[in-house]
């Protein structure tokens, strides 16, 4: 689900920091040296960048339009590849059983079975295609807010991750209602303790 979807679930963060008068200039920059690479035929089985809104399979920040009004719009894209178990299974027993065959032997050493399973893993990797997941971006930046369009608990970790990686100097703080009532009310230091220790309640029987 994303930004043109009939439902969403978003996650909102607060950006501390301050943005030069070259917001543009410095977000765009901060985009392209992250942006999402390809890992077709690549033994790699995960990679995370930013990527264009409007072409997020074949994103291009140099000419992508990135500012509409006051919000920077953008993706995050989360490529991963998957092998299942059960055809590194098949491909081990394949392998083994060639192994065995060329050293006209009954049985193979505990260190062999390993880099047989090893080696599989990793032609099956530069093989298979990744599977891509994107999750679209919104940056008010006159209000100092990031929307993220995802709760995944991994995607908002990647996100944070690289959100600072490349905008150096800003932070994120994640929103919920204590870090929302933290941030809206000038608290004292025995009224945040006592904010840390409030537990949720349970209306449900």
């Amino acid at each position: 689900m994303g930004l043109l979807s009939s439902t969403q679930t978003i996650a909102r963060y607060r950006v501390e920091g301050d943005l030069p008068q070259s917001a543009t200039e410095l977000v765009r920059n901060g985009l392209k040296k992250n942006c999402i690479t390809d890992i077709d035929n690549e033994a790699q089985d995960m990679a995370v960048g930013w990527t264009d809104f409007e072409a997020p399979f074949t994103p291009d920040f140099d000419s992508a339009t990135i500012l509409i009004g006051d919000h920077f719009v953008f993706g995050m894209r989360v490529d991963k590849k998957s092998i299942p178990s059960k055809v590194v299974k098949q491909q081990v027993a394949i392998e083994s059983a060639k192994r065995l065959a060329q050293s006209d032997r009954e049985f193979l050493s505990k260190n062999e079975k390993k880099d047989i399973k090893e080696h599989v893993i990793n032609v099956l990797t530069i093989r298979i295609p990744p599977t891509p997941n994107v999750f679209d971006v919104v940056w008010d930046y006159s209000k100092r807010e990031v929307w993220l369009f995802t709760t995944q608990k991994a995607a908002n970790e990647e996100f944070e991750t690289l959100f600072n990686k490349s905008f150096g100097g800003l932070k994120l703080i994640r929103i919920f209602p204590y870090t929302m009532a933290d941030l809206t009310f000038s608290l004292s230091d025995p009224q945040r303790d006592l904010l840390a220790g409030l537990t949720p309640e349970d209306f449900t029987e």
